[in-house]
């Protein structure tokens, strides 16, 4: 949930805030086994993080200060955790930053934070912590060494009560950036603290810093037990003591979780990993992948198939301390409250069941829908896979059953946009065939696109009465049929940097699909004659702007193509020469609407931009999850479904 492995996948956090509904306890993993060390009241808060490389930002015992920092460092890279540390004086709060993967990378932060806080450090300098400590002695109550740990504070000295085993305690003083600090720091100690037993901290040994952490509210100081994992290699585990209860992870949402959590520093990070049985985690994978009310064939269909996919990905460890992360990048796991009754009963009913070929499991990919017809393997990585061969996926149609169509509509100002069909009417033709339209809705929006965008203003508002001419009738855009941009040279240019192998032409006059693939999907484009060279085919998605499917048309708003003599064909832009009654005429002036033989129309314009008309939402190999619906809705059983969309598939319990 929370690792940073780079480029193949990073989300961090400084610390995680967990709150478990029964009772719990958190221990050391040791060689696999798990030794308690500490006890959780039931809905306790507590807060985990590791131990590394970090930003002392400041000190002070003014609240308001420390308040107003944490703040303003929150809205940086620069993430903060601040501690409420007792001295025989009184408190003061101490901020940190970080963890950081080195004492340079720390350095650089260091530097950062310094700007963020220049009217906060009155004088003070963030200064580099790092996991080289002293330790000042062992003591056999928790009591006592946060006494000497008070006493130390109250002398300018970093010190922190520690676990270094169940109901045992030391005091650490430091946190320094390499080991010649760390022999400076004995060397002075010794001279003021003679009466210490001052011995350099062992890297290896698993620990827990004990902190009072208050970083969660600003409006007031209330601590929460922090828990620091200190040791290389070292893995600490957080369980609840009762069945069918739940921890929730207050940065994930505040979402609850099944199962218990290991947290451990992987490349200088805190990881979290929620570790639980399968059948549980694929309750909450089903249910966020598909709707819990679709039939019961069609969830079955997706357990399954989501089973094959978490245990084949889980084998290949590419994300070294878990088998699969919560994000798209592996299947969508948002824990408990994710989960259906529907969706537990299909997953139950099929426990254990995997696709498989001779005798391994497969991968079991799918998609949301896949616009009527599935991918072949070539289409998407450029490689032949038997398993993933194109077929027919009628029931992807289902995703549009309860939508309305959508008028494209051309305004008196020469604008087109879109208007919902149950908005307006149809009220007669012009004299060039086109249907007029008159808005029966009071302050009916003209959307740029067939769908309701609340991040798009509208084109133009409509009382009732207006009139606007009918371009076309088309779907409301979802996940079978869809309709992108249009998207400008310079839109495109950017989206298309860095993703191509040579560089892509600018600007981009002219786009056009050069190849396409079994199914249909666009394996080869060209920009002003120039092969687009993306990684493999699938890679248009994202190279595109992000388009939904490689299942699409590109239609440039500025020409247009005339089907000649035979099977001739020619294209012209919107400042060609027409041939009238009266003569010879230019349009160059600006707009003009293209009638098709279909008796649909078309606005040619001046913008050299191109429109994106598709279908299909996802790669398209394997089962679609609309597909699947479609297949349920008509009787179909899972098993007929997986085998649709699988070839050469058996389907078995493991």
């Amino acid at each position: 949930m929370y690792l940073d492995l780079g480029s193949t996948y990073r989300s961090t956090a400084p610390a995680v805030t967990l709150k478990a509904e029964a009772a719990a306890e958190a221990g050391i993993l040791t060689g696999g086994e798990f030794e308690p060390w500490l006890e959780m009241a039931a809905a306790e808060t507590s807060r985990f993080s590791v131990n590394g490389f970090k930003v002392k930002a400041l000190e002070s015992a003014d609240w308001g200060t420390v308040a107003a920092a944490v703040k303003k460092l929150q809205g940086t890279a620069d993430k903060p955790v601040a501690y409420a540390v007792d001295r025989p004086d009184g408190t003061v709060y101490r901020i940190y930053t970080g963890p950081y993967a080195s004492a340079a990378e720390a350095l650089t932060a260091a530097g950062r934070v310094s700007q963020s806080l220049s009217g906060q450090l009155l004088g003070q300098k963030p200064s580099v912590r790092g996991p080289y400590y002293i330790s000042a002695g062992l003591f056999g109550s928790r009591n006592e060494a946060e006494s000497l740990a008070k006493t130390l504070n109250g002398q300018d000295i970093e010190a922190f009560a520690v676990m270094t085993g169940p109901r045992k305690y030391a005091v650490w003083i430091g946190g320094m950036s390499s080991v010649a600090e760390q022999a400076t720091l004995q060397a002075e100690l010794a001279l003021t603290e003679p009466q210490l037993f001052l011995t350099p901290v062992d890297m290896v040994t698993p620990a827990i810093l004990l902190h009072n952490d208050v970083s969660l509210a600003l409006g007031a100081p209330n601590g929460a037990a922090h828990y620091e994992l200190y040791g290389e290699g070292a893995k600490l585990m957080v369980r609840d003591n009762k069945d069918n209860s739940a921890i929730k992870v207050v940065e994930r949402s505040e979402r609850r979780y099944r199962g218990d959590f290991e947290i451990s520093k992987v490349n200088g990070q805190l990881a979290l990993v929620n570790v639980l049985p399968l059948e549980q985690y694929l309750y909450s994978v089903v249910s966020a992948e598909v709707p819990s009310s679709w039939p019961q064939e069609a969830l079955k269909a997706q357990a399954v198939a989501a089973r094959s996919y978490a245990l084949y990905n889980a084998e290949l460890n590419k994300y070294k301390v878990a088998g699969l992360v919560d994000t798209t990048l592996s299947q969508v796991y948002n824990g408990v409250d994710q989960e259906a009754d529907s969706v537990v009963k299909a997953v139950e009913s099929t426990a254990g069941e995997v696709l498989e070929v001779s005798g391994k499991v497969v991968e079991g990919l799918f998609s949301s829908n896949s616009g009527g017809v599935t991918a072949d393997a070539a289409e998407v990585w450029s490689n032949v896979n038997p398993i993933y061969a194109s077929v027919k996926s009628e029931g992807d149609e289902s995703a549009q059953a309860s939508l309305k169509s959508w008028y494209q509509i051309l305004l008196d100002n020469g604008k087109t946009g879109y208007v919902r069909e149950d908005n307006a009417k149809i009220a007669g033709t012009n004299a060039a065939g086109l249907e007029l339209l008159t808005v029966t809705a009071d302050n009916v929006n003209v959307r740029p696109l067939p769908l309701i965008q609340s991040d798009a203003d509208p084109v133009a508002k409509l009382s009732p009465g207006d009139k606007a001419i009918v371009l076309s009738k088309v779907e409301e855009s979802s996940s079978y049929a869809w309709i992108r941009g249009p998207y400008t040279s310079d839109q495109l240019s950017k989206s298309l940097k860095g993703k191509t192998a040579a560089e892509a032409p600018s600007p981009i006059t002219s786009l056009e699909v050069t190849q396409r693939g079994t199914s249909g999907r666009v394996t080869q484009i060209k920009a002003n004659g120039q092969v687009l060279d993306v990684k493999y085919p699938d890679s248009f998605r994202s190279a595109l702007n992000g388009l939904p499917s490689t299942l699409f048309e590109i239609v440039p708003t500025g020409r247009y193509t005339v089907q000649g003599a035979g099977e001739a064909t020619g294209s012209a832009a919107s400042d060609a020469a027409v041939l009238s009654a009266s003569g010879k005429t230019s349009l160059s002036g600006g707009s003009m609407v293209v009638l098709g033989a279909d008796q649909t129309a078309r606005v040619i314009d001046k913008s050299n931009a191109f429109l994106f008309v598709g279908r299909g939402n996802g790669h398209g190999l394997g089962l679609s999850q609309w597909g699947a619906k479609g297949m349920a809705d008509a009787g179909y059983d899972y098993r007929e479904i997986l085998q649709h969309y699988y070839q050469n598939v058996t389907i078995v319990k493991e």
